[in-house]
């Protein structure tokens, strides 16, 4: 490193710790906070900060803008992990898995369906839980029974369940939007992507909340950032009416590559209407075939044949 580079990193340091408005350094303050929109700047105390705010707004707004897109557009992690069973990338289509409310398991619909066989090696009553060899449940009063024990191992996908049933008031539930809400925002709090699309999907409508456009996009994007597909579609589409087409293809694009289907369709529209690449279209086919591979199994192409493989995870 040459010794203007050390000079220049020596002056970063220095502007880092002293305050942007009077200039004074952390010695002379108890503690320098930095701005919590653009993280460039320190101030120590918020008098200095509402003084400085006219001169650095306009760059503040700029970096805080920045910093937003670097967490939106960064790649997520997959909503669902690999099935606990057979290993495989789970199905980013509902009907494909189903939640296990007696041990919290999201199971592939191959191995739901798959038979079930004894240490003999005989094939045996398949309908048990395939993971922990629980019985299925026989009742709506069981089935609640164990999504409360799940609520109370902290699992955010029974939270998210019996929110669902308070919003439609099914399974024996009031309808409460209230406490619909209120669990979503704990199985969100617990790392639901799901429930966080529930609530953005509430406050879209309108019903249950008053509507409100700009909490429905802030939950959108936590649903997005934490790898609900079905969210990032929808910021793609809004992006896309909007007519900024770069974030639309950049939002559509991670969500091909977890298998969205109505995504690649996306991309297809914005190539053939001369919006999207040849080369941005060729590489959502070929996420979308990767997706496609690292689903495959004989064991769901059977499961996907039955007529009742109709598996949904709220």
């Amino acid at each position: 490193m040459s010794s203007t580079d050390n000079k220049n990193d020596n002056i970063d340091n220095v502007l880092a710790d002293i305050c942007a408005n009077c200039g004074k350094g952390e010695e002379n303050t108890h503690s320098l906070k930095a701005c919590t929109a653009c993280r460039m700047v320190k101030y120590c105390n918020r008098e200095c900060q509402i003084a400085h705010r006219p001169q650095h707004k306009k760059e503040c707004k700029k970096r805080a803008a920045e910093l937003h897109d670097e967490l939106l557009f960064k790649r997520p992690p997959p909503e669902n992990e690999d099935c606990t069973i057979c290993f495989l990338t789970m199905p980013s289509i509902h009907t494909g898995r189903t939640y296990q409310t007696c041990c919290g398991k999201m199971l592939c619909s191959g191995c739901i369906h798959a038979p079930v066989y004894d240490d003999q090696g005989n094939e045996v009553n398949n309908e048990i839980c395939p993971f922990c060899r629980t019985p299925e449940t026989r009742s709506n009063k069981e089935h609640i029974e164990r999504l409360n024990k799940r609520m109370e191992a902290g699992d955010c996908r029974a939270f998210c369940h019996i929110g669902y049933y308070y919003y439609e008031g099914t399974y024996g539930f009031p309808r409460d939007y209230t406490k619909a809400l209120e669990l979503w925002h704990t199985a969100g709090e617990h790392g639901s992507a799901t429930s966080y699309f529930n609530i953005a999907t509430a406050y879209y409508s309108g019903i249950g909340v008053i509507a409100d456009t700009k909490k429905a996009v802030h939950y959108t994007e936590l649903a997005a950032m934490r790898g609900c597909i079905g969210a990032r579609y929808k910021l793609g589409f809004d992006e896309e009416n909007k007519g900024n087409m770069d974030r639309a293809i950049k939002h559509y694009m991670i969500a091909v590559e977890s298998g969205h289907g109505d995504s690649l369709t996306g991309i297809k529209e914005l190539y053939a209407d001369k919006h999207a690449t040849k080369e941005d279209y060729a590489n959502a086919l070929r996420a979308r075939q990767v997706h496609l591979s690292d689903i495959k199994s004989e064991q769901r192409d059977n499961a996907a044949s039955t007529k009742d493989s109709n598996y949904i995870d709220y």
